[in-house]
């Protein structure tokens, strides 16, 4: 396991560094600490979201704040801009101990935020979006319409876009929306000091990037301190002058970006060293691989999955009784793919099959008819319905199959939610308690029980074991275990590691929505996968990847 508060600047031990950041970067000396925190700690009820952490944006760099899911990070933003306070610890601007009471505070500070979901007004003309809080008035403080979209306009030809600043912004595209936000955070020249940017290119095309590239090549020269996060290592490398690793709430290492391999980088995100792995395992999983039933053709098929802007040409299969992995950072497509194939997500194009019968996409209950059930990466939002019970909650999507002339046989209803208490050992004052007074664990068994009670072929499980304790997660994965034994095909999502390899019988590699790679048989190590995932986000990677790994950068 990577050590916490790794020494700045640590070269990386395997492979010569790629060239990283802009063009002479790494002989830049770095301006002074603008906005910085000092032994940060940010508590939430039953979670420590911040741990002792210590950063600093200084001017005229681009540092780059990256980690998985849950590591910190949306966190640490919202510490730094005014949304949250520090239980612990100091933060600092210009050089004086601060406190944002709210983020227009830390806007009028001179700090701006660009955010990965555009915040900007829908129902608003793209120039009062632009302008709001700014807009140009006449005597008497009325608006002067005629300069406010003159002076839009002007801004925008700044960041490559031409639209009529006066219609509404719902109008625009998302990347256009996207660009618009920018423009609005960075034309307070003059007063800002520090521009977060938080997933800025997510929704932008190719074209776009170039433009915010250039857009922070001048924040950068004018001083401007930036704060860049992104999961796409290629933008990194591209962009950013400096990095901090965040993992678990805790700085796992932070210095320049030009010392640092791109591999080296991955193994810290992920907390895992290169061969770094136990004879016996880390999970529960039985560590040997399912065979599937001999001969079968796949009980899934997914084809051509193409959404814009974010799954561009997805194909994979599952075959009865295997456990198909999908490997790749956050923000690589994992979690559409499986909402494509669960019809939760409409596509441009694509096409899905399940034991050989076509399945209409872009419809949910066309997917549940055809026997895929979706375990959701959010629980709370997307699964479970806190004020109904136990009972209710495993019940509900399998009631038409209870039912007969539009009645529920209560009597069916309790025979399969007894069953299911029992065979995956939720644990509950009865079956009529409420599912959001339950345990984290125990809500997850309740909505692995609505899915199963449904008898499905298919079974798509995001991060099925995130956030529940360690005796509740070992035993969902022996419960994926016993459940490919049975013949069910799953598709399997997971950010830890160990519970990814252990648990897959093939993993499938994505990034940026694509497939790069395959591991099958002996490769399905996480060496392997640390080493495709690494070469998919571009050269330079220190290690060659799998044999199987596919060109796409």
């Amino acid at each position: 396991m990577a050590a916490a508060n790794e020494p700045a600047g640590r070269p990386a031990p395997d492979g010569p560094a790629p060239p990283a950041g802009p063009a002479g970067a790494a002989e830049r000396p770095a301006g002074p600490g603008v906005l910085a925190v000092r032994d940060l700690t940010k508590r939430f009820p039953g979670v420590l979201a911040l741990d002792g952490v210590d950063f600093t944006a200084r001017a005229g760099e681009v540092h780059a704040l990256v980690g998985e899911n849950g590591a910190g990070k949306s966190t640490l933003i919202k510490v730094l801009t005014g949304v949250y306070r520090p239980d612990e610890g100091e933060l600092t601007y210009r050089g004086e101990p601060a406190s944002f009471a709210t983020p227009l505070a830390a806007q009028q500070a001179g700090i701006s935020t660009i955010y990965q979901e555009v915040n900007l007004i829908p129902v608003m003309s793209v120039a009062r979006n632009l302008l709001l809080g700014r807009e140009p008035r006449r005597r008497g403080g009325l608006i002067d319409f005629g300069r406010m979209h003159r002076e839009a306009a002007r801004m925008l030809l700044d960041y490559g876009v031409r639209v009529d600043v006066r219609r509404p912004l719902a109008e625009l595209g998302v990347g256009a929306q996207q660009m618009v936000a920018l423009a609005r955070a960075v034309s307070a020249a003059g007063r800002t000091d520090v521009v977060v940017m938080d997933e800025p290119t997510s929704s932008l095309e190719p074209r776009e990037v170039d433009t915010l590239f250039g857009v922070i090549d001048r924040l950068r020269a004018d001083g401007v301190a930036v704060v860049y996060v992104s999961h796409r290592l290629d933008e990194l490398y591209a962009v950013c002058d400096a990095v901090t690793v965040l993992r678990d709430g805790r700085v796992v290492h932070t210095g320049p970006l030009a010392g640092l391999d791109r591999l080296r980088l991955v193994s810290l995100m992920l907390g895992r060293e290169m061969g770094e792995v136990s004879a016996e395992g880390t999970t529960k999983f039985s560590g040997g691989h399912h065979e599937g039933r001999a001969g079968a053709e796949p009980v899934l098929r997914a084809a051509g999955l193409t959404r814009r802007h974010e799954l561009h040409d997805v194909s994979l299969d599952v075959r009865p009784g295997e456990v198909v992995g999908l490997g790749g950072l956050l923000g690589s497509g994992r979690t559409e793919t499986a909402k494509a194939i669960a019809g939760a997500l409409p596509l441009g194009a694509g096409r899905v099959t399940v034991a050989g019968v076509p399945v209409r996409t872009g419809s949910t209950p066309a997917a549940i008819r055809a026997g895929v059930s979706l375990l959701p990466e959010d629980r709370k939002s997307e699964g479970i319905v806190p004020g109904l019970s136990v009972r209710e909650n495993i019940a509900l999507a399998a009631l038409p199959r209870m039912s007969r002339y539009g009645l529920v046989s209560e009597a069916r209803i309790d025979a399969v939610v007894d069953t299911f208490v029992s065979r995956l050992r939720i644990k509950a004052a009865s079956t009529h308690q409420k599912v959001g007074e339950l345990s984290g664990g125990n809500q997850q068994k309740v909505l692995l029980a609505r899915w199963l009670a449904m008898q499905p072929k298919v079974l798509l499980l995001d991060e099925p074991t995130r956030g529940i304790d360690v005796g509740a997660k070992a035993e969902v994965q022996k419960l994926v275990d016993e459940l490919a034994e049975d013949g069910l095909g799953v598709l399997l999502i997971s950010s830890d590691v160990e519970e990814l390899i252990e648990g897959s019988d093939r993993v499938v590699v994505l990034r940026d929505g694509a497939v790069v790679g395959e591991l099958t048989g002996d490769d399905v190590t996480e060496d392997r996968l640390m080493e495709a995932i690494a070469a998919a986000a571009g050269p330079g990677a220190g290690a060659a990847g799998p044999g199987k790994e596919g060109g796409r950068g």
